[in-house]
């Protein structure tokens, strides 16, 4: 087989691939795309974005990413639909590929991560897609910051991160490796963004009419965590400890206690990039490994953001000792197989019960500490 039909041949493998599966199941799905698309089309016309009335599928982002998806608002929903699922699949090529070819010091072949991602995460690849949902854009626009970050484009870095955070407000727990790895010019242009965004929809509310957009993005979110505390799909450290011992001030407590340590983990593990000749990509990998276990409103298909934790640690995983092969191995399979067709009914339900993804996220946090501790990352 010559180089120029090989070179053609994987694209249209995929392509055929994904266009099966919008044409079997996901065209009539997509319900939080919906959401952002009816979001869309009520800042157009400066309408209130936050709605209790619009139930478990209120809109909980800035007022300024309304604005950004008002492109699929003025066009047919078919359209539409079929416009985010292509993007969303190409963006999440993007994702996987580029993950793979930025691990620092690769020691096994990029193809051979991306398939040990996609077998480990990818059934989080296609909830995302069957949700329509946003968080392969945010990972696709972040680990576009780490790869500007890398190239010394440190303005660039900031602005992608910024983006991030209109996208998902979690995104602002990269602040601090911004100024790592961009520096103050990477600062800045992040802050800047940040204002500008923040600032822009007053154009269409008018400024009081903007401050009670953000107001009401803040009471959304605040007030919709707790309903959402014992949702099976939860995997946040919130929901961890209400489901171990109990809705209540105990259990919120030690979530705030254990978030804070997660984060301190972080922080030793930046102060310790200086040990190794590449930090910037396992520091990534790790908090975007956290966000959806700090997030009150952190859903089990956001683990798709674990892709370069994974990567990483499949990519070191002869150098550890048996121990931490252990550990690592039982984080990976338990976000990677704990699947209702897999597991059966009963099984499945009780790893929910007690919150299994929780502890295996953290298994993997605790992996990546092991990483630079041991000066392989």
């Amino acid at each position: 087989m010559s180089a120029w039909i090989r070179w053609l041949l994987w694209p249209l493998l995929i392509a055929s691939f994904a266009a099966t599966i919008y044409v079997v199941r996901i065209h009539q799905e997509m319900v939080d795309f919906e959401v952002y698309r009816q979001a869309a089309g009520r800042a157009l016309h400066a309408e209130n974005l936050y709605r209790p009335d619009d139930g478990h599928y209120q809109y909980k982002y800035f007022p300024a990413f309304a604005f950004a998806m008002a492109p699929f608002a003025v066009v047919e929903d078919r359209a539409a639909r079929l416009a985010w699922y292509a993007l969303s699949f190409g963006f999440l090529c993007a994702f996987i590929r580029w993950s793979a070819h930025a691990v620092p010091e690769r020691r096994l072949a990029a193809g051979a991560l991306m398939a040990f991602a996609i077998v480990l995460v990818g059934r989080f690849y296609g909830r995302e897609l069957n949700l329509g949902q946003t968080n392969i854009l945010f990972g696709f626009t972040l680990i576009g910051a780490l790869l500007a970050a890398e190239a010394g484009a440190r303005r660039t870095a900031g602005v992608l991160v910024a983006l991030g955070v209109f996208i998902k407000p979690y995104a602002i727990i990269l602040a601090p490796w911004v100024w790592f790895v961009a520096g103050a010019p990477g600062l800045v242009a992040c802050a800047a963004v940040l204002a500008t965004g923040l600032l822009l929809p007053a154009f269409a509310y008018g400024w009081h009419g903007n401050v009670d957009q953000v107001l009401g993005w803040y009471r959304t979110v605040t007030e919709t965590s707790a309903p959402n505390l014992l949702v099976k799909e939860n995997i946040s450290f919130a929901t961890g400890w209400a489901k171990w011992i109990g809705v209540g001030p105990l259990a919120a407590r030690l979530a705030i206690v254990t978030s804070a340590a997660a984060v301190l983990l972080a922080g030793l593990v930046m102060a310790r990039r200086r040990t190794v000749r590449e930090p910037a990509y396992l520091e990534f990998a790790l908090l975007l490994l956290l966000i959806p276990v700090l997030s009150p409103q952190g859903w089990d298909y956001v683990l798709l953001l674990a892709t370069p934790a994974v990567m990483i640690l499949v990519d070191r995983w002869r150098e550890t000792s048996a121990l931490w092969r252990t550990i690592t191995a039982f984080g990976l399979m338990g976000i990677g197989f704990t699947i209702f067709d897999v597991l059966g009914r009963q099984l499945y339900f009780w790893t929910m019960r007690v919150s299994l993804l929780t502890i295996c996220a953290m298994l993997l946090v605790a992996s990546l500490a092991h990483l630079r501790w041991r000066k392989l990352a």
